[in-house]
C-alpha cells in the first residue's frame, strides 16, 4: 500500500556555512531516507529551509556590518548552493523570512493564548543604557554563576558547560561595547509546558525510538516549567498583541512552525494552496523529523507541545531519528578556530558521491563519529574503486569487448548461479530493511559486502577461461547476463547514498530513464532485455594518491596554530590576592561523564591528603575520557563547593584555552598533594 511521507530536516540556522557535521546529522540521512521512499513509490514529502531569525543573526550581522535580512540572505544562497552541489533532494527548501511564515507562527501564539497555556508576565531584564535597548542571550556576557569563568555568554557557559538566564550572570555587560547592564522591568509571554507534562508522558510511550532520543527526553520533561517565547527586539516575528511594540517571538518558537509554513509555500507554489493539509492534517501521514542530537529538547518535547495545544490536529512527528556528533580529526568543527574542511572547496575537488558514502558509512547513528583524511581515502581507494566500482567496470568491461557489446541470453543455471541470485535478493532486501530504520552505516556495509560477492561470483565462473571453449558458451553467456542483473541490484541499492554514481550504472546498462523515478519491486523482478546494446563503460571512481591526502591533511593541521586572539588581560592584582589560592598536583583516579550533559565530566582526584570529587566542562576536548586517567593536574583546593548538576564539586582543575582548543597542564613526578606556587 502507498504510503504519504511526510520529511523535514532540521532548519539550518543561516547565520554561517555548513559542514561535514550538520551534513552527516540530519541532511544525508534524511535525503537517503526520502531517495528510497520515492523508489518505494511512496508519497515523499521532503521539506526544509533557512531559519533566519533570532538574537545570533542580529549579532553576527552587527559584527559583519549588514542588516539582518541582507545577513540572511547571504547565508541562505551559500547553503542553498551547497545542499544542491551534495544533491540533497528536497521537495522544497524555503525560508522563515516569507510573508506566509508570520501568520501561521501568530496564529499558533493566539491559539496557545486563548487555550490557557500561554501567560504574560512582569520581568526584569537586562538593559544596556548606552544602547538604549534590552539585551538578551549572545549579546550578554559575565561571570559564569558556576564557576566564575568571566566570558560566558548570556545563555551558556563554554568552560563549565552550565546553562542559564543572561540575569545569572555575575557582572553581565554589553557584548558590543563592554558596557555594564542594569536591570529594567518589561512584559514577557511565557509557554506552560508544565501543562502539557502528562500529554507529553503519554506521547512519548507510544514511541519506538532511539535509546539516546528517549533518555534525553525523560528527565526534561520531568522538569518542565514556564518558558519564556518572546524578546525585546526588532528582527524577528511581531507579537500579534496590541501595545506589544517592540516584541517579536522567540526564534525557537517560531523556527519549528516554519516546517508548515514552507510546506504550505511549496503547496502554493504548486498551484494547489490547500494541498499542504493532506500532509500536516492527515493522521495516516508518517511524518519523520531528521535533526541533530543539540535539537532533541525542541523537537520532541516543546514543538509537540505547541501542536497539541492547538485546535487543527497538525501531526506529531511519528519517528525522530536523531543522530549525534561528527568530529573532525578527534576534534569538534570549529569554524571560529579554522578547524574545518571547506565544503564548497571540497566539492570542487572530490565528487558528492565520495563525500556521500564516507560520510554514510561514518554516520554518528548512536555514538560520536569523525572524519579523517586517511578514512575518506581508504573508503574511496578500497571500498568504492576496489570493490563497488570494480566489479562494475570489469563486468561491463568484458561484456564490451567479448560479448558484442550487447546483453547475453540466459540458460541453464548451475547451482552456483542460483546460490549467487538468491543471495543477492536476500542482500538486497536486508538493505531495504535498513534502510527503512535508518540505519545507513549498516547500508554501507553492506553494499560492501555485496560488491565483494559479486567479485567472488566474477572470479569463481572465470569468464575470461570460458571463453577459450565453443562448448562453455551458454555457461558463459549465463555469467555475463547474472553479472548484469548483479549491477542492476547494486545500482538500485546504493541510488539512495550514490545518486550520481547510480544513474551512470543505470546508464551503463543501456537504460534512458532516470533511476531515481523507478519502482525497486519493480526493478528487483523485471527481466533483462537480451540483445540490448550497451554504451561503453566508464570508471565511476579514481585512486586518491597519498600525496593528495597528505597536501590535505597538512592544510588542516596549520589551523592548530593560527593567529591567536589573545583574550584581554585581567585587573593588576597584588601577591597576597594570589597567595590566597591554595594549588595543588592532583592525581586523575577515575573519570566518567555526567549524565544529561554533553561538556562535563566527573573527576575523582587525589590530593595526596584527601580524595575530591570535581566536575569540569572539559568533555567536548577529550574523546577518550579513559586517556585522563592517571594524569597529574593543578587544582585549585581551597575553592569552596559548588553543586554541577546535582554533584557537589570540590575544586577546579586548571585548563589553557584560547576558546577552541584545550590542554591541562600536567606534571610528571612530584606526588599528589605538592603544592604549586
Amino acid at each position: 500500500m502507498r504510503e504519504k511521507v511526510l520529511i523535514t530536516a532540521a532548519l539550518p540556522y543561516a547565520n554561517g556555512p555548513l559542514h561535514f557535521g550538520h551534513m552527516a546529522g540530519a541532511y544525508l540521512p534524511a535525503d537517503c531516507f526520502a531517495r528510497f521512499k520515492r523508489l518505494q513509490g511512496d508519497d515523499v514529502l521532503f521539506i526544509s529551509g533557512s531559519d533566519e531569525y533570532g538574537v545570533a543573526i542580529t549579532l553576527s550581522a552587527e559584527l559583519a556590518k549588514r542588516t539582518p535580512k541582507e545577513h540572511v540572505d547571504h547565508f541562505h544562497k551559500i547553503n542553498l548552493d551547497l545542499f544542491n552541489q551534495l544533491n540533497i533532494s528536497f521537495d522544497h527548501y524555503g525560508r522563515t523570512t516569507t510573508k506566509l511564515h508570520d501568520p501561521i507562527v501568530q496564529e499558533f501564539f493566539l491559539t496557545l493564548k486563548k487555550r490557557g497555556f500561554v501567560e504574560e508576565k512582569e520581568t526584569e531584564q537586562l538593559y544596556a543604557e548606552k544602547e538604549d535597548r534590552f539585551l538578551a542571550d549572545r549579546y550578554v556576557v559575565g561571570s559564569c554563576p558556576k564557576c566564575s569563568y568571566p566570558e560566558a555568554r548570556g545563555d551558556e557557559c563554554q568552560k563549565c558547560g552550565a546553562t542559564f538566564d543572561a540575569l545569572d550572570l555575575k557582572n553581565p555587560r554589553s557584548k558590543m561595547t563592554g558596557a555594564p547592564l542594569v536591570l529594567r522591568k518589561t512584559k514577557h509571554w511565557f509557554l506552560r509546558l508544565d501543562l502539557f507534562k502528562e500529554s507529553l508522558y503519554k506521547w512519548l510511550e507510544t514511541k519506538d525510538w532511539k535509546p539516546n532520543v528517549i533518555n534525553f527526553i525523560k528527565p526534561y520533561i520531568e522538569e518542565l516549567k514556564d518558558r519564556a517565547i518572546t524578546r525585546d527586539a526588532k528582527w524577528g516575528v511581531p507579537l500579534p498583541l496590541e501595545d506589544s511594540d517592540g516584541k517579536v517571538l522567540y526564534v525557537w518558537f517560531d523556527a519549528p512552525i516554519g516546517y508548515i509554513s514552507i510546506t504550505q509555500e511549496w503547496a502554493k507554489n504548486r498551484g494547489e494552496s490547500e494541498k499542504w493539509k493532506e500532509y500536516w492534517l492527515d493522521p495516516k501521514t508518517r511524518y519523520v523529523q531528521f535533526i541533530g542530537k543539540d535539537n532533541i529538547i525542541f523537537h520532541a518535547v516543546v514543538f509537540p507541545a505547541m501542536v497539541m495545544g492547538q485546535d487543527l490536529p497538525y501531526k506529531l512527528v511519528d519517528a525522530l531519528p536523531a543522530n549525534e556528533f561528527l568530529n573532525l580529526e578527534g576534534k569538534q568543527f570549529s569554524k571560529s578556530s579554522g578547524w574545518m574542511i571547506d565544503m564548497k572547496e571540497f566539492l570542487t575537488t572530490y565528487s558528492s558521491d565520495l563525500l556521500r558514502y564516507t560520510l554514510a558509512a561514518n554516520a554518528p547513528e548512536t555514538q560520536d563519529s569523525e572524519f579523517t583524511w586517511r578514512d575518506f581515502q581508504i573508503r574511496v581507494n578500497t571500498e568504492l574503486v576496489g570493490k563497488f566500482g570494480n566489479f562494475i567496470h570489469r563486468s561491463l568491461t568484458f561484456i564490451h569487448d567479448r560479448m558484442e557489446e550487447r546483453v547475453p541470453p540466459l540458460h541453464a543455471l548451475s547451482e552456483t548461479d542460483n546460490t549467487f541470485l538468491a543471495k543477492l535478493e536476500e542482500m538486497a532486501l536486508d538493505i531495504k530493511n535498513h534502510y527503512e530504520h535508518f540505519q545507513l552505516r549498516r547500508v554501507a556495509l553492506l553494499l560492501m559486502e555485496l560488491s565483494h560477492l559479486a567479485n567472488t561470483y566474477f572470479d569463481h565462473k572465470k569468464p575470461w577461461v570460458l571463453l577459450k571453449e565453443k562448448e562453455n558458451r551458454e555457461a558463459l553467456e549465463t555469467c555475463l547476463h547474472i553479472c548484469l542483473i548483479a549491477i542492476r541490484t547494486m545500482a538500485l541499492v546504493a541510488f539512495p547514498i550514490l545518486p550520481e554514481s547510480a544513474e551512470k550504472i543505470w546508464k551503463m546498462l543501456g537504460n534512458t530513464t532516470s533511476l531515481g523515478v523507478q519502482n525497486w519491486s519493480l526493478v528487483m523482478k523485471e527481466e533483462l532485455t537480451v540483445g540490448k546494446e550497451l554504451p561503453e563503460p566508464k570508471p565511476l571512481f579514481a585512486k586518491i594518491e597519498d600525496e593528495q591526502i597528505e597536501k590535505e591533511s597538512a592544510k588542516l593541521q596549520k589551523t592548530l596554530t593560527p593567529e591567536v586572539a589573545v583574550a584581554p588581560k585581567k585587573a593588576e592584582i597584588v601577591y597576597d590576592d594570589f597567595s590566597k589560592l591554595d594549588l595543588r598536583v592532583g592525581k586523575i583516579e577515575h573519570v566518567e561523564k555526567v549524565a544529561k550533559s554533553e561538556k562535563l565530566l566527573k573527576l575523582s582526584i587525589d590530593l595526596g591528603f584527601e580524595k575530591r570529587t570535581i566536575v569540569s566542562g572539559i568533555a567536548l576536548h577529550f574523546k577518550e575520557i579513559e586517556k585522563l586517567l592517571g594524569k597529574q593536574v593543578i587544582v585549585v583546593a581551597n575553592l569552596k563547593p559548588v553543586k554541577l548538576m546535582g554533584i557537589t564539586s570540590e575544586g577546579m582543575v586548571l585548563a589553557a584555552h584560547d576558546g577552541g582548543l584545550l590542554e591541562l597542564p600536567t606534571l610528571a613526578d612530584l606526588p599528589p598533594g605538592s603544592t604549586v606556587s
